[in-house]
């Protein structure tokens, strides 16, 4: 079997997933062609990139709109190749307001399509599955509950597990990593993570700061440990650094960490988190840390929210990933308005210095890191080749 597979990733993280479930398929189908949008660790597998990923990778509503022209250029492009030269299946890699159109145009010629990385309907936007339904030939879930719920609205899914439950180990190495990084084995370490984004660095590493600060009265050896997502986040972090300056604060880059991310080793060597809600409060609970999750929207960003929506609120209870895969509120977040140093400060202290507490929660972490824990290249590829072997 010789399948020619369509493929479009448009953020970094697309890309490492992309990749793990290509070399899935060169496992089971050595004879693949892989072609269209994707990142480095894509081209590294092979990929016939048409046009890079950062061709597609916008930051919020704003930097979208500045980038429509280009954004509809790839679209028209890469649309217009696929439909004259057919693929065997189309793989579209999170980036839905993309991918979906995308896969709803291929979809309607015939060409079968696979959607990996659900959006978050179960959140925000319910109505989007009837989108999804008519788009997506297969979709893989990477959480458990997802399953379930696209089952119930009649859209064949594969829950694949989640790639970092495979990659992130069972027993995180903090003696390890501490020996690494210089600190000591009973120093008390707290990871500082305000987020990738310009708008979360703004608003949400003063005040992460502010709560350090705090933190710091408390045990004034406590040890701070930010990573760097890149040289630009770091010199804005820095600049609220001055302004509001925090003692024992290391800041960690991919030159400080070259056996893994900068933000694991943080994880890894780390008591507690304080953390922006995104993916990396995921990461923090297959690392087996407490932490606690905060998040602030500006006013012009929660309008554009409510508005593209129709929500005001996720249809959850729950913003922070582990939260949601618990079904239960199994750290903190202090979300808004409660976002305040003095409430971060406190609650990150019980994280820190409550042995009891972040035992229990260590022990919760596992249990979901467990089912989390799927050959997960292997069953999106089988899935990936089936509906290839449906477009003959």
């Amino acid at each position: 079997m010789s399948p020619r597979i369509a493929m479009v990733a448009g953020e970094p993280s697309g890309d490492l997933l992309a990749a793990r479930v290509m070399g899935g398929i060169a496992g089971l189908a050595p004879q693949s062609r892989c072609e269209g949008i994707g990142g480095p660790a894509m081209a590294e597998q092979g990929l016939d990139t048409w046009h890079p990923m950062h061709a597609l990778t916008v930051f919020g509503y704003v930097d979208a709109l500045k980038r429509l022209p280009g954004l509809l250029r790839t679209y028209g492009d890469v649309k217009r190749r696929w439909l004259r030269d057919r693929p065997d299946v189309f793989v579209g890699i999170d980036a839905p307001d993309f991918n979906l159109r995308l896969e709803l145009q291929l979809r309607q010629a015939g060409i079968p399509t696979v959607h990996f990385v659900g959006p978050s309907i179960w959140a925000w936007r319910y109505e989007r599955i009837h989108k999804i339904r008519a788009a997506v030939s297969h979709m893989l879930v990477l959480f458990p509950f997802e399953e379930a719920l696209y089952q119930k609205e009649g859209v064949p899914v594969t829950y694949v597990g989640h790639p970092l439950a495979q990659v992130i180990p069972m027993r995180p190495d903090r003696e390890g990593v501490r020996a690494r990084l210089g600190l000591g084995a009973g120093e008390r370490v707290l990871a500082l993570m305000p987020g990738s984004r310009a708008s979360e660095i703004k608003l949400l590493a003063p005040r992460f700061l502010q709560a350090a600060g705090l933190l710091l009265k408390q045990d004034p050896n406590l040890r701070i440990l930010v990573p760097m997502v890149n040289a630009q986040r770091r010199a804005e972090f820095e600049g609220w650094l001055r302004q509001h300056p925090v003692a024992n604060l290391v800041m960690l880059d991919q030159a400080s960490s070259p056996s893994q991310p900068a933000a694991w080793d943080a994880l890894e060597a780390a008591d507690a988190v304080l953390v922006a809600s995104g993916t990396a409060t995921l990461e923090a609970a297959l690392f087996k840390r407490p932490m606690v999750i905060s998040y602030v929207l500006s006013p012009a960003m929660r309008r554009i929210m409510a508005w593209k929506s129709g929500q005001s609120r996720p249809l959850v209870p729950w913003v922070g990933l582990p939260n949601v895969l618990l079904n239960d509120f199994a750290v903190p977040e202090l979300l808004q308005e409660d976002a305040t140093p003095e409430k971060l400060a406190q609650s990150t202290w019980t994280a820190l210095s409550d042995a009891a507490y972040a035992q229990r929660t260590a022990e919760r972490f596992t249990r979901l890191h467990e089912t989390l824990l799927r050959d997960t290249p292997g069953l999106a590829a089988r899935a990936i080749l089936q509906e290839a072997g449906r477009g003959h």
